[in-house]
């Protein structure tokens, strides 16, 4: 505390110190640092002992320029011998507080400007350790601690951790193609279809994705433009419903999938009139079809279904006449699935018409459920139902899968053995796919096949 007494006695120092013919003072007291400012302080009140410790200045405004430090010639107090005696950190260059390496100050510069950031600074000492003794020239600079980063040098970036995996994502970072080489479109979207400003209804998402559960049943579906029509720029031609009539043990599941010429003037808009017009038909008859399931009564669930779809068609081809188009050109294959919901019943009844396929995984190996036409249909559905109709059921077993698909996905399971096995050994023991690894399943691409793809895929637990 006995510097205060001494200073108290001393005339109106801070005058003295600031005032502008003072040694001190140099170009005026903005464009002095906060270090020169505490060594004169320390000067004027005959403390030769107090040294300035080195801080960041505040941060000033973009509009103030930054000050600039003056080499030491602009200090006429400090003459050679006086500097050489007083060699304390604020001629040392400042360690960087994110770095072990050290950078020289601007006073380095003879003229008193800062260096060009773009040259590397010179190797300085590194005496800060609050001795104030400079580290002799010939001794190499202190090395950087190994997990600290030295300015101007570039280090390599340790590698990221890998954390563990879902298996969402273990399925999604799977083999996206099987075969000796990758097809030849992109796997990813590309073009987008050309929109019509009057027809903005007739627009279609490049995919559709959709799943549920009901006790030991899963069901995951989706829809996806082909390779070759992303390329092009042309709009998916499938379409794809999943709906539930009725509630409780008393619901029944329909999965619908169809498929509208690609060379149509019309789009996926048949497809889509398929897939709402058997919907509509099987809904109000729901009751019914769900006492024929659980009475197991095969031959009443094929006359009545394949009304159903002759109707359907029937719509279809009403609907091309209003448009003033002829029947081939509003053209739609349709094949649906019909679950119910109660555990007490495991029949599976599969009915359509047109080409595409339906598989059971059963124990690692795929087998072709495809049922031959019926000619004539069941019922009264005579030559309305074009191509013929196809009727299947089946009682599920726990772990079977059943996989109804379009022919884009249908043809490479039937003729590409690599491609077949590799999605078997996706769907076989372990959890069922969440709706992205389903998705990404169904993309599974392989040379030579790259149409649009639709499947419904049913789970048994």
């Amino acid at each position: 505390m006995t510097g205060q007494g001494e200073r108290a006695t001393e005339p109106d120092w801070w005058t003295r110190l600031y005032a502008e013919d003072h040694p001190d003072a140099g170009h005026g007291a903005t464009h002095d640092s906060l270090d020169d400012r505490f060594n004169s302080a320390a000067r004027a009140v005959r403390s030769p002992n107090i040294v300035a410790q080195r801080t960041p200045s505040p941060r000033r405004p973009d509009t103030e320029p930054a000050p600039t430090r003056r080499p030491a010639a602009d200090h006429p107090a400090r003459d050679a011998g006086e500097r050489g005696a007083m060699s304390t950190k604020d001629d040392v260059p400042q360690r960087d507080a994110g770095s072990g390496n050290t950078e020289a100050l601007d006073t380095d510069a003879a003229d008193g400007t800062a260096p060009d950031a773009s040259t590397p600074p010179e190797p300085t000492p590194a005496g800060d350790g609050g001795t104030g003794d400079a580290t002799p020239a010939s001794q190499p600079p202190a090395a950087p601690p190994p997990d600290e980063a030295t300015p101007g040098v570039s280090r390599p970036a340790p590698p990221p951790r890998s954390p563990a995996r879902s298996e969402p994502e273990r399925r999604a970072a799977e083999a996206k193609f099987v075969g000796e080489r990758p097809p030849t479109y992109e796997a990813e979207p590309t073009t987008l279809p050309e929109a019509d400003p009057e027809g903005l209804e007739d627009v279609v998402a490049d995919t559709e994705l959709e799943g549920a559960q009901y006790g030991a049943l899963t069901v995951r579906a989706a829809s996806l433009r082909g390779d070759s029509a992303r390329f092009r720029g042309r709009a998916r031609h499938e379409a794809l419903l999943t709906v539930r009539f009725g509630a409780g043990d008393d619901a029944l599941l329909l999965l619908a999938i169809a498929g509208a010429g690609r060379a149509g003037p019309v789009g996926q808009r048949p497809a889509r009139d398929a897939c709402r017009a058997i919907a509509r038909a099987v809904g109000r008859s729901h009751a019914r079809l769900l006492t024929d399931l659980r009475a197991g009564d095969r031959s009443a669930l094929g006359a009545g279904l394949g009304r159903l779809t002759s109707h359907s068609m029937g719509r279809l081809r009403s609907r091309a006449g209003t448009l003033r188009l002829a029947p081939e050109e509003y053209p739609a294959d349709l094949r649906c699935l019909v679950l119910p919901v109660d555990p007490r019943c495991r029949t599976r009844v599969f009915f359509g018409v047109g080409p595409g396929g339906l598989f059971l995984l059963r124990d690692g190996a795929w087998a072709d459920q495809e049922p031959r036409p019926a000619d004539p249909p069941p019922g009264d559905a005579g030559p309305a139902a074009h191509p013929p109709f196809r009727f299947r059921t089946c009682v599920a077993r726990p772990g079977d899968t059943l996989l109804m698909a379009s022919p884009g996905l249908a043809e490479p399971l039937r003729t590409e053995p690599e491609f077949a096995a590799e999605l078997a050994a996706r769907w076989t023991d372990g959890p069922v796919p969440g709706l992205a690894a389903f998705l990404t399943d169904v993309h599974l691409r392989v040379e030579g096949h790259a149409d649009d793809r639709t499947a419904v895929t049913v789970w048994e637990a």
